[in-house]
């Protein structure tokens, strides 16, 4: 992080300073929310949770050397005397207005290039190639895991230092306003919607207001900033209409959908995966050249995130050649199609991260295509453990019953819904198939592992797949490491 006062971060955050008698000497030189990561120069934010209250956590921030608090309230020892503090009405309003001022810091002393990426599937994948391909390029920030919200945005920005070039921020949205909010802060030069699903329809009422709400990107960007919209998506090419910033489109074939628009274009030719699920293609770029592509990244669903990323990196000026490069590689976030190759010869592969139709669909697509084999490779049996997709509201049975069908019609060898959310698949399953013994239902994920431990045999491929609030993500660390001593993780 730069660093900065005291003075300067209750200026900044329009707070009050509290047992700091001299607030221009006082330096923090990084921040965060958890009082575990506090090392001497930190500002620790006592942020309330639902769980526990942030403030609690002052005194141990102390003693582990954090050198002021953002915090709520007053906080005293045992003496009364305050703890170093800027007392803030909104700790995580004042996060972002602290996170603003660095940026402005940042742009004040030299060029820093900052990109924002949202939508319903792949930000973080997108993010994670957005990071490899810059880093080549300067000092990159990108978010750890899925840092996308009011919190984890100012975060990430807080670890950009003097000498950061690029920085990556990746916008998540639970409801209309909270991507406005998140491009107020940083101002992104240039911004990319990937895509709009149903993920959070519960909350937002809907899929067109999903549109709205990550709408708000582009509509962020000034004249000289660039849009990086998904023309393969009905819903983001809508969105050329709501922003003034230059725009540059990527898709699957040389086309754009309104060849009239003449925006730079970035597309994938030739698009296949071998046997091991990865996508390969030739990728071309707005000025003409084309460049072959092998990525390590599990599922030709990824061809989208890896033109996003190449599009965004066009459109900030990188080499194509570079570029190219740069999708060459995996995922740095966990649980993103993460594959493990057992030594007893299973392959596990844990997606459990996140999960909603769409992304569902896709993992399920990747699961069938390893599992039918090839000329060279023998079919294999195929275990899809599915865990609950949340937030979806009303439609969420109607969901996990269409999953259920689509297993069944995909060819999976077997199921196992995980959860009483997750039924519907099973009962659908059933019911398309008369499967009997190939679907099951657990209630839990320890009883999934159970099952799992009895069931899974030499050359199975399993996918896991759920929300994170299911849990599937640490069964899928587990299922990978028993019986294993060798792991090969690819994202």
């Amino acid at each position: 992080m730069i660093a900065i006062t005291a003075a300067q971060v209750a200026e900044a955050v329009h707070g009050t300073l509290v047992g700091v008698p001299e607030p221009t000497a006082v330096t923090v030189t990084s921040v965060t929310t958890d009082s575990r990561e506090v090392t001497d120069g930190t500002l620790f934010v006592a942020k309330p949770g639902e769980a526990t209250d942030g403030h609690r956590f002052v005194p141990q921030a102390a003693q582990a050397g954090a050198v002021l608090n953002l915090t709520e309230r007053e906080v005293t020892d045992e003496s009364g005397t305050p703890y170093p503090s800027v007392v803030v009405e909104d700790v995580v309003l004042a996060m972002g207005a602290l996170a603003s001022h660095v940026l402005e810091q940042l742009r004040a002393d030299h060029a820093v290039t900052v990109v924002a990426v949202t939508g319903s599937v792949g930000k973080t994948t997108t993010k994670d190639l957005l990071h490899g391909i810059f880093s080549a390029q300067g000092p990159t920030v990108a978010p750890r895991n899925s840092y996308n919200g009011e919190v984890g945005v100012p975060l990430t920005i807080f670890t950009a230092t003097e000498e950061t070039e690029y920085v990556v921020v990746e916008m998540g949205a639970t409801h209309i306003g909270n991507i406005r909010y998140l491009c107020e802060m940083v101002r992104p030069d240039v911004g990319a919607v990937l895509c709009v699903g149903s993920a959070h329809a519960g909350e937002f009422g809907g899929v067109e207001n999903i549109a709205r709400a990550k709408g708000e990107m582009v509509e962020a960007l000034s004249p000289e900033g660039t849009a990086v919209l998904n023309d393969d998506d009905a819903r983001v090419r809508a969105m050329r209409e709501r922003t003034v910033a230059q725009i540059v489109s990527f898709g699957q074939g040389p086309e754009a959908h309104d060849p009239a628009t003449g925006d730079p274009r970035v597309w994938a030719e030739d698009v296949t995966a071998g046997a091991d699920g990865c996508p390969a293609f030739t990728l071309h770029l707005p000025e003409g050249s084309a460049h072959p592509v092998r990525s390590r990244l599990i599922g030709v669903h990824h061809v989208t995130n890896l033109l996003a990323a190449a599009a965004v990196a066009w459109a900030a000026g990188v080499d194509p050649a570079r570029i190219a490069a740069g999708l060459k590689g995996g995922a740095r976030s966990r649980w993103r199609m993460e594959r493990t190759e057992r030594a007893d010869g299973v392959t596990v592969i844990n997606d459990a991260y996140n999960a909603n139709p769409q992304s569902m669909k896709a993992a399920l697509q990747t699961l069938a295509q390893l599992g039918r084999g090839d000329a060279e490779h023998p079919a294999r049996r195929t275990i899809a453990v599915l865990g609950g997709m949340f937030e979806l509201g009303d439609e969420s049975v109607q969901a996990h019953a269409d999953l259920g069908q689509l297993l069944v019609r995909m060819n999976i060898s077997h199921v196992v819904a995980v959860g009483d959310v997750a039924r519907p698949v099973y009962t659908a399953a059933t019911l398309e198939g008369s499967w009997g013994e190939e679907a099951a239902w657990v209630p839990d994920v320890e009883h999934a592992e159970e099952y799992l431990a009895r069931e899974l045999r030499p050359g199975d491929i399993v996918l896991l797949k759920s929300s994170n609030a299911a849990g599937l993500n640490h069964l899928g660390d587990r299922i990978a490491a028993a019986a294993t001593d060798t792991t090969d993780k690819e994202g």
